[in-house]
């Protein structure tokens, strides 16, 4: 039996992170801030499927739309975050995507709403969060200090999940009874949440490592770096085939809930809210890890994401499928954690928002290329087969991987530079 202390510690070391006032603050403002935006996701997909006609092909050019400039700007975004104070850049990001989605919601409760409108904000959207993402992940160390960040990421990846339970399964009874219109502008009014943490914070109190760099900022130095780091590259590589086939369950599950289960509404909610308790669960499961997590574990979870996601797409019934995206969601969420880490730790300061927009560009930026292939596929083949097609694609990804780790070419230890910036440089299996 566990005694009280030890539990008390354990508790402790799990939300370590949350005693920086910083990010306590950075934490509760996003948290109601990412609720509302999954809320919207879930309206944005009901209605593009209900003004198409549930058009796989639609749905996936919203999708594509919503990540073009992801691909097209994010290593921009990089630059900026290294270049300038990052959290100015997020108070102007976060209050942009505000008034972009109050104009969202006007033309959606106004009469004679079309699909051009959900495809002209999703642009909207997805240019500011080219900017906001990267300034977002590199953020986090200056909150919180090198330290905590394993367990700070975590938290954050927590409460982003918490909000993918909560949001979908509440915007699913909300458009029941009140349509799609006011919840999209729920998500502008909740925007405010994030912009006001912001501004609370205590710039004295973030750990910037220095002022920040004015000439010495270039993207190709960023991809330089990366490109002569295998224990980087590797994970990259891995990140963009399973981010480009396998995550785009924004495309798949309103597909799969729709012309599969015939859902309604709530029911779609249930679905991405199983695949978001699977992975608040592994959020958990990571808060522990203090260390950079090994290539082992990288390439095993991607394995093990791969193998459920395509026992989800061949789900036979409701029930069944709810119970395999909590696995998927599970792997997805283990595997997504240990290549942030593994990427953001073994990279040095001066690098970091860089190597961090390249990842998130890898990461969402491929989304568009693989929302278009798996909404054509899913019209002409079932929705199904978006699941696995994807699950089967990221599963080949991994064993590649894998064959070249094994070969003893994939792997490397990082520079010293880097292991002093980024103590400690232990090897973490969690």
């Amino acid at each position: 039996m566990t005694a009280p202390g030890a539990q008390a510690n354990r508790l402790k070391r799990t939300f370590e992170a949350l005693s920086v006032r910083n990010f306590r603050l950075f934490a509760g403002g996003q948290l109601l801030s990412v609720t509302c935006t999954w809320m919207m996701i879930v309206a944005q997909d009901w209605l593009v499927l209900s003004l198409s006609g549930d058009s796989g092909t639609a749905l996936g050019l919203v999708t594509a739309l919503q990540f073009t400039p992801v691909l097209l700007l994010t290593l921009m975004g990089g630059r900026l975050a290294d270049r300038y104070d990052k959290r100015v850049l997020l108070i102007c990001a976060n209050a942009a995507s505000g008034v972009l989605s109050l104009l969202f919601a006007l033309a959606v409760l106004l009469p004679g709403a079309e699909l051009w409108h959900v495809y002209l904000f999703a642009l909207g959207l997805g240019t500011v969060n080219a900017v906001e993402v990267p300034t977002r992940l590199s953020f986090i160390s200056e909150m919180v200090g090198v330290e905590l960040l394993p367990n700070a990421s975590a938290l954050s990846a927590a409460y982003f999940n918490a909000a993918r339970v909560v949001g979908p399964a509440l915007a699913g009874l909300l458009i029941s009874v009140l349509g799609t219109g006011p919840v999209i502008a729920l998500n502008a009014v909740s925007y405010l949440a994030t912009v006001l943490s912001l501004l609370a914070m205590r710039p004295g109190e973030l750990q910037r490592g220095g002022a920040p760099q004015r000439g010495a900022t270039r993207v190709a130095d960023g991809l330089a770096y990366v490109r002569g780091r295998p224990d980087l590259l590797l994970p990259m590589a891995l990140v963009g085939v399973v981010g480009m086939f396998g995550f785009n369950f924004q495309l798949t599950l309103p597909l799969l809930a729709k012309t599969v289960f015939h859902a309604d509404p709530r029911a779609f909610g249930l679905l991405a809210s199983a695949l978001a308790a699977g992975s608040l669960l592994a959020a958990f499961v990571t808060t522990a890890r203090r260390g950079r997590p090994t290539a082992t574990l990288v390439v095993a979870s991607a394995i093990a994401f791969g193998l459920l996601e395509t026992l989800t797409g061949l789900a036979p019934t409701f029930a069944t499928a709810l119970v395999l995206l909590a696995a998927t969601g599970f792997a997805s969420m283990t595997f997504a954690q240990a290549t942030n880490h593994r990427i953001q730790l073994g990279s040095a300061p001066r690098f970091r928002g860089r190597v961090m927009a390249l990842y998130a560009l890898i990461m969402q930026g491929t989304t568009p290329v693989g929302a278009l292939l798996l909404g054509w596929l899913a019209e002409h083949w079932g929705a199904r087969s978006g699941l696995y097609v994807g699950g089967l694609v990221s599963l080949a990804a991994a064993l590649a991987v894998l064959f070249v780790q094994l070969r003893g070419t994939g792997d490397g230890a990082p520079p010293d530079e880097d292991i002093r910036a980024n103590r400690p440089e232990v090897p973490d299996h969690r």
